[in-house]
């Protein structure tokens, strides 16, 4: 079989869309889409031709070509270059492959198939299981609530036969955790001062780290637990004895590792995370990270849905990982039926789920410094309980690690199309929005865009003509002006002048050839050197052209910059870095193209539609340098590197805090097949480079509304000075050569 996230590497490898690859390998158009919205799983013949062409580009171009009259010329030429490329650097073994990353850990959440009251039997099971973890490179593993022997035991939990026998077997488990490097967490009924509880008990390398009673026991609907378990409410620094051995016990206990400060983990089983403040609340007060839970959830209609959104929504309010591990087959079935949902959640995110009634062991790997960072940048997640806790300590080397996640290469760009043209709607609305309120409260007569033919000012223009429609006011307000110079190109002018046209918007054409000319001349610039005084005296020659119409008609300036190029610092200073209201300035490049494509897909004018989709083909560039035979010479990635990786660098470095290496891992394993290392290195030591070189820059931007998590405004999200020294990052990049 395959995944998902094969099928999306298979996307990504290719450059092809899910659609147009569906025809490619001779499947039916939307069998792709229906995979990877979870709408079935490929058959064995589908399944054996997508993982051979993922391995092997050259059967990939076999494929291609022999069905290349199925789809477009463009997806065609797109995906034979992303293909011949692949296969070259295959052979050459330019490409990463599963690069380790550190910060993360391994966990595991499986369902023991019991034998009610035999202990023997369970034992054996949960060995096998924590086997199949080691195996795996598991470090963490969580079972079911009362594993040992089973949660319905009903009045056998009252045997005393049933409980010397489980003592005896959680030793015997714990000795067999010696030298494996993995915590185990099994549930067991303890006897403590002649009442009987419900634990999670923690083993580790041959010891009993410790034992959590059950807080909330249920006694209503099909749950009679009161009627065998008592409270751990108010167990609290406690010890208590198993088989002779002397354990901490309470329900303040967690647990923590030396070696990585930020892995602690807390203990609560079923019931507790049903209540209205469950104890995980306060165990990620007190500095949890991580939390099990050991649960004998019986499965109704409707039940599974809800307790998916409960762990999802428990995790994100305590921005840890959850880890849940519910009763499955082998359960009595007298009266109820358990389905083994296991679930592991990070930060509100699913990692894994186990489908139901199917006793499965589910692996994750949690981001613990992704959990780290968010804690740490959120000053309302105060740490308060701390000494309400007794720590655990355990020795477990951190180790890096080949993770089964699948990291977006767009990371601001959903990959489900529905959804992707959600967001894309949302953010038109909220960009018009924050312009619809300054225009009304300035009360200005217009709103002046400067219209290159290129991406940024094209939703700058839509933006505004959304803005006019929520005002009520006519687009003939929005002043388009396109501006050529020396390096304007007639396709770039065209379609500035028929979008403005189809969006019918004011138009004016300035050409400021000579106005440069005559500049240069005044301050001795030669027309032959083409250096950053000959770029940057256009850049700054249109803005003071759109200022002054602004001033001649009672407007506003649209700035038009994206978040890509103020994280680059790839504007003039005082030229396009400079406006009265920049709309486009928390969108990163990567997400610009999407919405104006929304637009162009959406729009009812044909007009309209051809001129955006011609923009979407042409190369981004800020056409400062005179063309060559009529075509764009300065192409922006050629100079600034690809925007796909630098909007890539930008949200795992800004949103997220992480380092260089960790960063630069990730994209070895992200852009497999698809970027070299060097490439890879190259562009992201580049943007470390310019991103603190260009603060200045960002330090003094126009008003910009945030419609995004990665905001680089100084009112926003970003405050950083801008003179501050790039070196630990360089020196670690150095590292990494």
């Amino acid at each position: 079989m395959v995944s998902k996230e094969e099928i999306q590497q298979l996307l990504v490898k290719y450059n092809i869309g899910k659609k147009p690859l569906a025809l490619v390998l001779g499947f039916g158009e939307s069998t792709i889409c229906r995979y990877l919205d979870n709408n079935g799983e490929p058959k064995e013949e589908y399944a054996n031709i997508i993982s051979t062409v993922l391995k092997n580009p050259d059967v990939y171009i076999e494929y291609l070509n022999k069905n290349k009259n199925k789809i477009t010329k463009v997806a065609y030429d797109k995906s034979l270059s992303a293909a011949q490329s692949a296969l070259v650097n295959n052979k050459e073994g330019m490409y990463a492959n599963d690069v380790p990353l550190s910060g993360f850990i391994r966990v595991a959440a499986d369902t023991i198939n019991v034998k009610v009251a035999n202990v023997k039997y369970n034992t054996e099971k949960i060995i096998e299981s924590i086997n199949n973890a080691v195996s795996k490179g598991v470090s963490f593993l969580t079972l079911n609530e009362l594993c040992v022997t089973g949660y319905t035991c009903n009045d056998l939990f009252l045997q005393s036969l049933l409980l010397d026998e489980t003592e005896a077997a959680i030793v015997e488990i714990a000795k067999y955790t010696k030298d494996k490097e993995i915590v185990v967490i099994i549930g067991a009924p303890l006897r403590y001062n002649t009442k009987l509880f419900n634990c999670g008990i923690v083993l580790y390398d041959g010891r009993i780290l410790g034992a959590v009673p059950k807080i909330f026991i249920p006694n209503y609907n099909e749950f009679y637990e009161i009627r065998h378990f008592t409270t751990g409410d108010d167990i609290l620094d406690k010890e208590i004895e198993i088989d002779g051995i002397k354990v901490p016990f309470g329900k303040n206990l967690l647990f923590r590792c030396r070696e990585d400060k930020r892995f602690i983990f807390g203990i609560e089983i079923c019931e507790d995370v049903w209540v209205t403040i469950p104890p995980s609340s306060f165990m990620a007060q007190a500095g949890a990270t991580v939390i099990a839970n050991l649960s004998a959830s019986n499965e109704v209609i409707g039940k599974s849905e809800y307790r998916r959104d409960l762990i999802i929504n428990q995790s994100a309010r305590l921005e840890c990982a959850y880890v849940y591990a519910s009763a499955g087959d082998g359960e009595s079935t007298q009266d109820l039926v358990f389905s083994g949902h296991n679930l592991i959640v990070e930060d509100g995110k699913l990692i894994a789920e186990t489908k139901l009634f199917k006793n499965q062991m589910i692996i994750g790997e949690i981001d613990l410094e992704k959990i780290a960072h968010e804690r740490q940048r959120k000053n309302t997640t105060i740490n308060t309980n701390v000494d309400s806790y007794k720590f655990i300590e355990f020795s477990q080397k951190p180790k890096d690690i080949i993770v089964s996640r699948h990291f977006d290469r767009f990371p601001f760009v959903p990959n489900d199309e529905l959804k992707r043209n959600e967001r894309c709607d949302l953010i038109l609305t909220m960009q018009a929005s924050g312009l619809k309120k300054r225009i009304e409260h300035i009360n200005c007569k217009s709103v002046v865009v400067g219209l290159s033919g290129g991406l940024d000012s094209a939703l700058a223009i839509l933006v505004a003509a959304k803005a006019m429609d929520m005002l009520g006011r006519s687009r003939k307000d929005i002043i388009a002006i396109t501006m050529p110079c020396f390096g304007t190109t007639k396709r770039t002018k065209s379609n500035a002048e028929i979008l403005a046209n189809g969006l019918g918007t004011s138009f004016m054409d300035i050409n400021i050839s000579e106005s440069v000319k005559s500049h240069f001349r005044d301050i001795g610039q030669s027309m032959d050197n083409l250096d950053v005084t000959f770029e940057n005296g256009q850049a700054r020659e249109r803005t003071q052209v759109l200022m002054d119409i602004a001033n001649k008609t009672g407007g506003i300036v649209l700035g038009t910059g994206d978040l890509s190029e103020l994280a680059l610092g790839w504007a003039t200073y005082n030229g396009d870095h400079m406006s009265m209201y920049a709309v486009n300035a928390s969108i990163p490049k990567t997400l610009v193209r999407y919405i104006v494509k929304y637009y162009a897909d959406t729009c009812n004018s044909k007009e309209t539609s051809a001129s955006l989709y011609d923009i979407l083909d042409t190369p981004v560039s800020p056409e400062l340098l005179p063309a060559k035979d009529g075509e764009i010479s300065q192409k922006t990635e050629d100079l600034v590197g690809p925007y796909e990786l630098h909007d890539y660098f930008l949200y795992y470095i800004v949103r997220w805090g992480f380092n260089p290496k960790r960063v630069f891992n990730m994209a070895l394993n992200t852009f497999n097949g698809i970027y070299s290392r060097d490439v890879i290195y190259k562009w992201l030591r580049n943007f470390y480079w310019r991103f603190f070189a260009q603060q200045f820059k960002r330090s003094c931007i126009p008003d910009a509304p945030k419609v995004g998590s990665v905001v680089l405004s100084p009112r926003g999200d970003w405050r950083m000075p801008s003179d501050a020294a790039v070196k630990i990052w360089i020196d670690e990049m150095e590292l990494l050569k």
